[in-house]
């Protein structure tokens, strides 16, 4: 039995993708937009940069976890499954 990886398709590398956008959305907020007044309301902390690197660092272990475990699909069901069976059979 023949299986591949399920590449792309990896819900995983969804995710990490939509992670690193929103993080660098927030990344490029907190550095270039981010003034004073923002700052004294959030106590001195830059939470846009933060939240966004901390995005950015959650992406980067989304892909690795998609990368070094990929999902194996087979290319064929299991002998035993009755849906291919019946398929087979009709």
């Amino acid at each position: 039995m023949a299986a591949h990886r399920a590449g792309l398709f990896d819900l995983r590398l969804v995710i990490a993708v939509l992670f690193a956008i929103y993080g660098v959305v927030l990344v490029v907020v907190g550095l270039g937009f981010t003034d004073e007044s923002d700052l004294a309301r959030a106590d001195g902390l830059n939470i846009n940069l933060w939240s966004g690197v901390g995005m950015l660092v959650l992406a980067a272990l989304f892909a690795a976890w998609a990368l070094l475990r990929p999902v194996i699909v087979p290319d064929e069901p299991a002998d035993g499954d009755p849906v291919e069976g019946a398929q087979r059979r009709g």
